[in-house]
């Protein structure tokens, strides 16, 4: 059984950058693709970013590019989204995910465990 547990949201104002951390325990971490989603009020859960177990496929969603880096520490266990230049309509619970198979991407059925969330508001 893997847990997951999210850190470093918080309110931001339009512009500025978070940099969000999930530690993994209770698994092999370099065994799992990681994902970031996120879901606003009122809204389905969206993609955001996945990355491979060695870190060296990466995805993100077309709406963050060229402003959300994910990357991954597997000495660590952990997995980092930095968020850059954020806008107001990046609100929402940011969810960490791990997948066992294969590279799973953008699909939110490929993934087998979920962490708890972390809010990020981004005020304009």
């Amino acid at each position: 059984q893997v847990q997951l547990v999210e850190s470093g949201g918080g309110l931001v104002q339009a512009g500025g950058s978070l940099r969000l951390s999930c530690a993994a325990s209770g698994g092999t971490f370099s065994s799992s693709f990681m994902g970031w989603f996120r879901q606003a009020p009122g809204k389905e859960r969206e993609f955001v970013a996945a990355i491979s177990r060695s870190g060296g496929i990466k995805s993100r969603a077309d709406s963050v590019k060229g402003r959300f880096t994910i990357s991954r520490d597997n000495a660590k266990s952990t997995v980092y989204l930095q968020m850059n230049s954020l806008k107001p309509e990046d609100t929402g619970v940011y969810y960490c995910a791990a997948g066992l198979g294969s590279y799973g991407g953008s699909e939110l059925r490929n993934y087998d465990y979920w962490g708890q969330g972390t809010q990020v508001t981004v005020s304009s």
